[in-house]
């Protein structure tokens, strides 16, 4: 339990609990709200809501102390049960809790601090895992178009990546918090569904309302799932789960929505309900007549499973001029449309259930009743990157990867390569390899195409004017800057041409894009600049958005939601040399001719003297893309590691690349991160993706100054920023991160916080939420023509001011001034005649 010294400064939170012949899970879970939470007792007010108090359940409630016991003297259901708690709690924050759960220590604490910190966040949807801790019960809420709701990833394993908080349309009920005020102004939960969805349908109430419903991944809990109905028959849930979906959807969705959707809910619940019974559908075809007309008037047998939904229609319009009242408070109080809620439904477009005559009537529902048109068939997105996407990925792949991941939680998403090399599993998505005959079926099946670096080059459909795609850019990797450095070991000749191609690509897709993401505000600023001189930066594009945010998104690399876990053996146990308590350097990329691995090579040269367990580890020598050639600067790095003594003593070289599952293994082998580059023009609006390794390891890091990512190690006191080519500076930083114990420890600390900033759903949230409304950008629409424009002069006027002109040029410089100024107009007009003939 906490200390209750710091009660003054956190609210009451009332934990409600509904019992139903379950007191040995009931008290175990109040137990557990004793014993358990980190959170002031005198802050803490348990109530038990007994539907049961004909058992011993409320003598053995109430022994335990500090518990109250609300009896009620009728099963008012888990809804009705929770609304009672709530009128009799104190509390300003309610927070509800299923009687077969338990919580973890941070479980209160983490919903209040989110309260706090977002006013607008009406709930907060805990995390919830199986009793085991090992599988998921609930971390997003889905919804689909015909009312049901459903816990999205739920039996899944829990493998860390849904430990990133995230706006869901509702939270479960068996643990879920909410503002009080704001429970008692919605009414609570509704009665009438007794159980399930009581909990979708208010998440659905309250976002429509303008709150916010926040999963909370701290705020974790274990549930022993469906233990309190585990003596119903599913005939009977299946009966509530189909009366009170239609009543969420008759209560909640627009009336163009339920126009279309309700008749066809209406419908499937009927064939779901057929389907499930393995009722036969045509046993009443007047073919299938008996012989004995007697026959037809015998009772023929139906399961429970089949009543089901046809009882739920009938309970449902039993029920219709109550839920019709609800309805006009709910339409009549939103302030969010049908649309702007898709997103968090999800895939409102999923059938639910694999039942073979059940997926047939909902397509053929869904066809009927265009019901694509309203809640949005998802819309479908090709992320096209030029990289192997193999196990050994670099750079680009693995940000193509997680922008493909990222997406297909939304939307229908395709990862594909124009590279040779493609082996990596299917994720959530398809996972391809095209060739340039292939690549265009591809770009025509998309709504979206998000590309990188050269691919636009090959997929040159999208050039064309009458393109409608929507193209996004990612152009975090201004690969002409890198050429200068990279083309340093070629001829000049060679060199002028590769940089001349490189900025004309670059050019292609800022002159195409229709939204752009890059790594850093450094990068935003020098791509506004090249926009601009492209003549992008229109008036039209000006007016629409003036920040440009809206066309240019700053997207960093991006980091796991969840810390790194060993799976297999590391630096230590692979590399002959390297003991237990040696202290690890890491370089945890490439070696590449923009950095500068000799000056670090010197520092451990200086630094191994006074520390002979000092170490350097190189993670990868030879790039995964075969297309991307060893460079130089790696065959000095080994010259003068070997020339210093220090190969294989101090400096250990994996010439491979390490499959990125498994690099989390060598990074937890490590004790600092490092990067050191040159003072040049790259530098400065590079971003070190490899860094995010060092940020989400928890490794103190020292770099060299100059890049956007030193600016952050400075600012969050991540570890030691040098300046760049000082090998006694930066044999001084090395010395304070591997053997300052303190202040490596604040390091790790600052960096668990700055971490949450960079995870790969929080950093790629500009493309998230462009993906949602994707537009072109406004100089790309067509007809975008400027609404005033100034008239044209008659013949007459253009030729009096064309006199006027001769004789001002005239006077200014005589006739050399008039021929100037005539070539001037003459390439202007040409120009523009070709620019217009270019946009038809």
């Amino acid at each position: 339990m906490a200390d209750s010294r710091d009660s003054a400064d956190l609210p009451t939170v009332s934990v409600i609990t509904v019992n139903y012949h379950g007191t040995d899970s009931t008290v175990a879970c109040l137990k557990a709200l004793r014993d358990r939470l980190d959170y002031p007792a005198d802050r803490i007010e348990p109530i038990c809501v007994n539907n049961s108090p004909e058992d011993e359940s409320s003598r053995r409630i109430a022994e335990l102390e500090g518990v109250r016991v609300i009896d009620s003297p009728e099963n008012l259901g888990f809804a009705g049960g929770c609304n009672l708690g709530a009128r009799e709690a104190g509390g300003s924050v309610l927070a509800f809790l299923n009687n077969d759960a338990v919580p973890d220590a941070q479980w209160a604490r983490a919903a209040v601090r989110t309260l706090r910190a977002e006013p607008t966040v009406g709930a907060v949807a805990g995390k919830v895992l199986d009793w085991e801790g090992s599988r998921v019960d609930f971390v997003d809420g889905g919804l689909t178009w015909f009312g049901m709701g459903y816990k999205r990833h739920a039996g899944e394993i829990d493998d860390g990546s849904h430990d990133a908080p995230r706006d869901v349309l509702f939270g479960t009920g068996s643990a879920l918090f909410v503002r009080a005020e704001l429970f008692e102004r919605m009414g609570g939960f509704d009665e009438r569904f007794f159980m399930f969805y009581e909990d979708v349908d208010l998440g659905w109430r309250l976002n429509l309302r303008g709150w916010r419903v926040r999963y909370q991944p701290d705020c974790l809990s274990y549930h022993r799932h469906h233990e309190s109905m585990a003596t119903v028959s599913s005939a009977r849930e299946h009966y509530l789960l189909e009366r009170n979906a239609l009543a969420t959807l008759y209560k909640n969705a627009s009336e163009e929505t339920l126009a279309r959707a309700l008749p066809a809910a209406l419908a499937l619940t009927v064939r779901r309900s057929t389907a499930r019974g393995e009722v036969d559908p045509k046993q009443l075809e007047l073919d299938r007549r008996p012989a004995d007309p007697r026959e037809d008037e015998a009772a023929a047998p139906v399961s429970r499973e089949a009543l089901a939904g046809m009882l739920a229609i009938d309970q449902f319009v039993e029920l219709l001029p109550e839920f019709a009242d609800s309805r006009r408070v709910e339409q009549r109080e939103r302030v969010r449309s049908d649309v702007d809620l898709l997103p968090l439904m999800r895939r409102a477009m999923e059938p639910a259930y694999p039942l073979p005559r059940y997926l047939a009537a909902h397509d053929a529902l869904v066809r009927a009743f265009e019901l694509d048109g309203v809640f949005g068939s998802p819309r479908k997105i090709a992320v096209i990157t030029g990289d192997a996407l193999t196990e050994r990925m670099a750079g680009p792949a693995i940000r193509a990867w997680h922008i493909a991941e990222t997406l297909s939680a939304e939307h229908d998403v395709r990862l594909i390569s124009i590279n040779s090399r493609v082996d990596v599993p299917e994720g959530n998505f398809p996972v391809l390899r095209c060739g340039p005959r292939e690549i265009t079926a591809q770009v025509d099946w998309a709504d979206i195409v998000v590309l990188q670096g050269h691919v636009l080059e090959v997929a040159s459909s999208l050039k064309r004017a009458e393109s409608e795609t929507i193209v996004v850019c990612d152009i975090y990797d201004p690969m002409h800057l890198e050429l200068l450095e990279q083309g340093r070991d070629t001829d000049d000749e060679r060199r002028a041409a590769d940089l001349r191609g490189a900025t004309e690509v670059l050019n292609a897709q800022l002159l195409r894009g229709d939204f752009f993401l890059c790594a850093s505000q450094r990068q935003r600023h020098f791509w506004l600049g090249h926009l601009a001189a492209l003549g992008r930066i229109s008036p039209a594009v000006y007016d629409t958005d003036p920040t440009m945010r809206s066309l240019v998104s700053v997207a960093p690399f991006g980091l796991p939601a969840a810390p790194p876990r060993r799976s297999g053996p590391g630096i230590r146990e692979t590399s002959t040399g390297i003991a237990a308590t040696d202290k690890v350097v890491l370089w945890a990329g490439g070696v590449y001719s923009w950095f500068d691995p000799l000056t670090l090579l010197h520092a451990v040269h200086r630094l191994s003297g006074r520390h002979p367990d000092l170490r350097l580890f190189f993670l990868g020598m030879r790039h995964p893309n075969p297309d991307v050639p060893e460079m130089g600067m790696a065959e000095a790095a080994r010259e003068l590691s070997g020339r210093l003594g220090l190969t294989g003593e101090h400096v250990f070289f994996n010439e491979t690349w390490v499959p990125y599952e498994q690099r989390q293994n060598y990074l937890l082998d490590a004790d600092c991160g490092i990067t050191t580059h040159f003072e040049h023009v790259e530098t400065t609006f590079a971003f070190r993706t490899r860094m995010l390794d060092y940020l989400w390891a928890g490794l103190p890091v020292v770099t060299t100054e100059g890049d956007a990512f030193a600016d952050l190690v400075r600012a969050e006191e991540l570890g030691v920023v040098v300046p760049a080519e000082d090998p006694e500076k930066l044999a001084e930083a090395l010395e304070k991160v591997l053997y300052d114990e303190q202040f490596a420890a604040r390091c790790a600390e600052r960096m668990a916080v700055v971490a949450q900033r960079f995870t790969w759903e929080s950093v790629l949230a500009p493309l998230t939420e462009f993906c949602r409304d994707p537009r072109p950008a406004p100089d790309r629409l067509r007809g975008s023509a400027p609404l005033n424009r100034t008239p044209r002069p008659s013949r007459a006027a253009a030729l009096r001011q064309d006199v006027e002109l001769v004789r001002e040029y005239l006077g200014r410089g005589g006739p050399r001034e008039v021929v100037r100024r005539a070539a001037g107009r003459i390439r202007r007009v040409a120009g523009q005649r070709l620019r217009g003939g270019g946009s038809r």
